[in-house]
């Protein structure tokens, strides 16, 4: 499901009638390979130039945005295990 989020207006627009709003597009929400079958699972979405991570759980509850950079860091910290307990 294609969801577009976070609509603002753009600052083009002034205070005119004629206003353009944009916004970010969220697909492919899934669930995290490493969740497996319990609850706690995490869901991620692609973002153009980034991922969108939401908790399962409560799914209302909204997401977190990373951007690529960002992104790319936590996962490699992950597979470092730098999470472990």
């Amino acid at each position: 499901m294609t969801r577009v989020i976070n609509w603002r207006k753009s600052s083009y627009s002034q205070n005119t009638g004629d206003c353009v709003e944009v916004g970010r597009v969220v697909t492919g929400w899934r669930t995290s390979s490493r969740s497996q079958n319990t609850d706690s699972c995490v869901e991620i979405g692609a973002l153009p130039g980034g991922t969108a991570v939401r908790d399962t759980k409560d799914r209302s509850a909204g997401y977190f945005v990373a951007d690529a950079s960002q992104w790319s860091s936590f996962v490699a910290a992950v597979k470092d295990g730098r999470f472990e307990r």
